[in-house]
């Protein structure tokens, strides 16, 4: 089995993303998308801080580009705001620096104040309305604009003559600047206090490059405190070191983005009182984007995911604590879609992950096929998956309609294994296909997948309930087949014929006469619906009416769904809809895909139909995006096709409850009553499909929390969630030992 070439030209991580870094014409939608989402990358972006001031922030990515400002929504701007009230200036940015003026402005109220730097001095650092300099003899000074428009010049004092400034770390504090010396080869770090000029030095004895964080109260440098009124002549205190020091918050001390974080834990935002020594934990799952705002509070980012990535702000509270708020939600980052399926209302999209894996991750789409909520995660960590060449798709996802989507995977001694997942984030099922490759997945509902091989054998795996592995349950030569239900349908041995096999009793349940003029090379169902294609002609047999429907076989490739077919003209890059649902076959362009012909394999890669009552899916030319349109066809009526129903030896209990599954034509709600013999009800669960499965499980209790035995009557009623067509009741019994 060979890789595609165009996949390996734009290979992300292993595999290909099926939006591209190429320039290309976006998709032309000629029906509207009811939704657009977006693949997000798991990674949690870390961000960086250009200005951040008392009435909000910039941000933007640690790797540069374009910025984005983001304010506190319950800011009031101060009744006075210029340089002569130097607490005005915890929202003041440097707005422009131009030879030696320097132009600020108070974000808030927009008063401006200019600064120009006198001759011989040199510009050094900047803080609220105050700069620093240094002039030619090594001292330092403070400038400020005054109120007639000129330049006031504060000589700093107390800043050792033969001293030379190293760096400015930035604090929580618009009065004071830290300055990191080296005076006779030992480095020191001191605060200047921006309103009188005065400075001093308060730690000694650092790093070459000292960590430093300080407030209007405190100083902390290399893990070394002490309070900014300390008499002269006070020792700071030793702190053990941990993590990073970060800021300091009232009383507390910041610190986090630990250099190792050990497997299964998150790094988290910790503080720790200067004053009694006890630490606390401020943000969990926070790194990255941790910093302090000049009027003393701070901002960090945390949360559970890449989609709940927020920008906190942490301020001190009276009792000596910090509180935290959010004010800012980070959008996560694109990533790349590298195959798409759609099933039951749900959108499943094989895309990149961090540490160069994969996962399957959904989003439920509503009766319309408008996508509702987050992205969600629906396996684990998965390798790169197998493709042929010329697929856009890789891998080519078949997703069942039961919350399950299957693939195709090859070890490193190229033997392919049919791969299930989606019913959680732990479990891949997976069933060998005795050394072939090359293969490909033309159908699959329910448990239920079937399997080309390149070898020239079919297979049909079964991923039965409660089952950690998968199962071949019939080999044979391959030919043209669907499976759907429980029921496999081949060619018959009359022309245009097809048979139908049940899978679990292996006898003929019917057979067919499509009409075709062939023995059809390509085989789909769907419901009562049969798609048969002999290459220059196709069309779709109805054996809930007898109805033979002539439809386009000018183009390809086609997938069948419920009520109209899907074709790909790869010449025109347009997405056809012929609907047939009346028994007479229409034809309208649904959307025009981007305007790259990637796809030149059997797969359709970058658009899917969802066979269960659904809708389409395609990708729409911008990177991890994918749209939905709604079909405008209406689904056939509600219809059970597959049960596992069977009861639970020795149970059910509550560690192995009774776990049945009805696999159903489209999405519904569903209520199972359990009755005993008398009639009575004793236990009733209700829920919602998932893709168009039910998956239902009771205890063997009842509602008063009874444990109860015997036999019993189990019915269930589902209501179909587009409303088109009756509800469906199945009934049964189970016994509980």
């Amino acid at each position: 089995m060979t890789r595609s070439r165009r996949l390996a030209a734009v290979a992300l991580g292993g595999a290909m993303a099926l939006t591209w870094a190429l320039p290309i014409t976006p998709a032309q939608a000629v029906e509207s998308p009811v939704g657009t989402v977006r693949l997000a990358a798991e990674k949690r972006p870390e961000i960086r801080y250009v200005w951040a001031g008392a009435s909000g922030f910039q941000w933007g990515s640690v790797n540069g580009g374009s910025t984005t400002w983001s304010d506190y929504p319950d800011f009031v701007p101060p009744a006075h705001a210029g340089p002569d009230d130097l607490a005005t200036g915890t929202d003041v940015t440097v707005v422009t620096m131009s030879g030696a003026t320097i132009t600020q402005r108070h974000r808030s109220t927009g008063v401006t104040a200019t600064l120009t730097i006198p001759s011989g001095q040199t510009y050094l650092a900047a803080v609220g309305w105050s700069a620093l300099t240094r002039d030619t003899t090594g001292a330092l000074h403070v400038l400020r604009a005054a109120p007639d428009g000129t330049t006031t010049d504060l000589p700093v004092v107390g800043f050792p003559a033969d001293a030379q400034p190293v760096s400015y770390p930035r604090g929580g504090s618009v009065r004071r600047i830290a300055v990191v010396h080296q005076q006779d080869g030992t480095r020191s770090v001191g605060l200047l206090d921006l309103a009188d000029g005065t400075f001093r030095t308060y730690v000694t004895g650092v790093a070459e490059n000292p960590e430093v964080v300080f407030n209007d109260r405190w100083l902390v440098a290399d893990w070394k405190s002490i309070r900014t009124d300390a008499e002269p002549g006070t020792q700071p205190t030793a702190i053990t070191p941990w993590d990073h020091l970060e800021a300091v918050v009232g009383d507390q001390l910041l610190f986090g983005n630990p250099d190792i974080v050990t497997g299964g834990t998150e790094a988290a935002l910790r503080a720790r009182s200067l004053t009694t020594g006890a630490v606390t934990t401020v943000l969990s799952s926070s790194f990255g984007g941790i910093g302090p705002t000049l009027d003393g509070s701070a901002l960090a980012t945390a949360g559970p995911s890449s989609l709940d990535w927020n920008v906190h702000r942490i301020t001190p509270t009276e009792d000596g604590g910090t509180a935290t708020e959010k004010v800012t939600q980070i959008p996560a980052t694109a990533a790349g879609v590298h195959g798409l399926a759609v099933a039951g209302g749900e959108l499943l999209i094989y895309g990149t992950t961090p540490a160069a894996s994969y996962r399957v991750n959904s989003f439920d789409l509503d009766a319309t096929g408008r996508p509702t909520g987050q992205q969600t995660k629906r396996s684990p960590g998965l390798s790169a998956g197998t493709c042929l060449t010329g697929d856009a798709a890789c891998p080519q996802l078949e997703a069942t309609g039961d919350g399950r989507v299957s693939f195709l995977w090859t070890n490193a001694d190229r033997q392919e294994s049919v791969l299930s997942v989606g019913l959680d984030t732990t479990t891949v099922r997976a069933e060998p296909t005795d050394g072939d490759s090359g293969g490909r997945i033309p159908s699959g509902s329910g448990r239920y997948v079937l399997y080309n091989g390149g070898s020239g054998t079919q297979r049909v795996v079964d991923f039965p309930n409660g089952t950690t592995e998968g199962t071949t349950v019939l080999t044979r030569a391959r030919t043209a087949a669907a499976v759907w239900g429980q029921v496999l349908w081949t060619p018959g041995t009359t022309q245009g014929s097809v048979v139908g096999k049940h899978l679990k009793t292996g006898q003929t349940v019917a057979t067919v006469a499509t009409g075709a003029p062939c023995t059809p090379t390509d085989l789909q169902a769907v419901n009562t619906w049969l798609y048969w294609s002999c290459g220059s002609t196709a069309g779709v047999y109805d054996r809930a009416t007898g109805r033979k429907i002539t439809v386009p076989a000018d183009n390809g490739p086609a997938r069948l769904a419920d009520g109209y077919l899907l074709r790909e003209n790869r010449t025109t890059h347009e997405l056809l809809l012929t609907d047939f649902h009346t028994g007479t076959a229409a034809t309208r362009t649904l959307v025009k895909l981007p305007n790259g012909d990637w796809n030149t394999g059997g797969s359709n890669g970058r658009w899917a139909v969802d066979r269960f009552g659904g809708h389409v899916a395609y990708l729409n030319g911008t990177y991890g995006e994918v749209s939905v349109v709604n079909s405008g066809v209406p689904a056939s009526p509600l219809a059970q096709m597959e049960a596992q129903t069977d009861a639970v030896p020795f149970g059910p209990t509550k560690s192995t409850p009774w776990q049945p599954v009805w696999q159903l034509s489209k999405p519904a709600a569903w209520t199972l009553t359990l009755s005993n013999s008398g009639g009575t009800v004793i236990r009733t669960l209700t829920g919602s499909t998932k893709g168009a499965a039910v998956r239902a499980a009771w205890d063997g209790h009842g509602e008063d929390g009874r444990r109860i035995t015997g036999t019993y009557t189990w019915k269930l009623a589902a209501q179909p969630r587009d409303e088109v067509g009756p509800a469906l009741t199945v009934t049964g019994t189970t016994t509980v030992n």
